[in-house]
């Protein structure tokens, strides 16, 4: 199929809690494409950013980032392809609304890069623990609940202090760390309000282990690379958006680095994703025993630091 046009989904207006990570790689993806001599329609509500200027992109659409939004600019423009990793989750879960709801099935619109298949084996939280262990990926013990009453259970099968971590939000939306019954109540019930899926995955606490991220590429033909390893100066417990991170790893060993290297490449390719995608990793700081965290299938905080650490686009 000859791609002639593409719809880039944006990130809309930079909120506390998000970088601007997402227009300095959409803006990045915007020149690319028209490179390539493809016509770049851009979705962003955000008129602060560069990415909606007319030297970005050739046809722009000041909208709200909604999936009802987004598909009626699909059937008026009516693109090949759809990009939506470039508007991190909020790219995302548009991208998936309009999977669900049959309108890029319709209009014959195909997902550029990440399929909608790996999206959901990713942020799905139970999806994601399956396939770990489904190829043997330490992960820490878990349950993924959609209501307080199962989070409760759960609690009282693995033990405070937990981790809520709720599916498809952006930076640790909705998530914490609940040490009792009552903070539990309270994150989880927020958490399943936040979650389009209204799924909050309750983990056992990792808390005081330290945190690694690989920001990993891979193209259709399955090959890999990893750009970057960067270390996260705060233990887990801190959500790696609000920790000072340091690339590359600064206290990572050449074995602890090559073991957690070939995990993250295993990783990206069970998952099928096609582009970049960032995978954090716990290490035990004594018995060097390591935990997949989660992944992120698109470009996040970290995919920029790594391009501005290494100098690779």
């Amino acid at each position: 199929m000859d791609i002639e046009s593409v719809l880039i989904i944006g990130s809309g207006p930079i909120v506390i809690g998000q970088a601007a990570e997402f227009d300095y790689s959409g803006s990045q993806a915007c020149l690319s494409l028209r490179e390539e001599g493809i016509k770049t329609i851009l979705v962003n509500s955000n008129p602060a950013t560069i990415m909606t200027e007319p030297e970005i992109a050739d046809v722009i659409y000041l909208e709200p980032l909604t999936p009802k939004i987004v598909a009626k600019i699909i059937e008026r423009e009516n693109p090949d392809g759809l990009l939506a990793t470039m508007g991190g989750q909020t790219g995302l879960n548009i991208a998936y609304s309009l999977a669900v709801m049959g309108v890029l099935k319709e209009h014959g619109v195909k997902v550029l890069g990440t399929p909608i298949e790996a999206i959901k084996k990713a942020e799905d939280r139970d999806s994601f623990a399956q396939l770990m262990k489904d190829i043997k990926e330490p992960i820490p013990e878990s349950r993924a609940v959609s209501s307080v009453s199962e989070a409760l259970a759960v609690a009282d099968e693995i033990g405070y202090p937990l981790i809520i971590r709720p599916a498809y939000t952006l930076g640790g939306g909705g998530g914490g760390v609940a040490h009792n019954k009552e903070e539990l109540e309270r994150i989880v019930s927020l958490g399943l309000q936040l979650s389009i899926i209204n799924q909050v995955l309750i983990e056992k606490s990792l808390i005081g282990w330290y945190e690694f991220e690989y920001e990993v590429m891979r193209d259709s033909k399955d090959n890999c690379i990893t750009v970057c390893n960067m270390e996260n100066v705060d233990p887990m417990g801190v959500h790696t958006g609000e920790s000072i991170v340091v690339a590359p790893a600064q206290t990572l060993s050449d074995k602890d680095h090559q073991m957690l290297r070939d995990s993250a490449l295993k990783i990206i390719r069970a998952l099928g994703i096609e582009g970049g995608c960032n995978i954090q990793f716990a290490l035990h700081p004594e018995t060097r025993e390591y935990m997949v965290i989660e992944v992120n299938p698109r470009v996040s905080r970290s995919s920029a630091l790594a391009s501005k650490a290494t100098g690779y686009p």
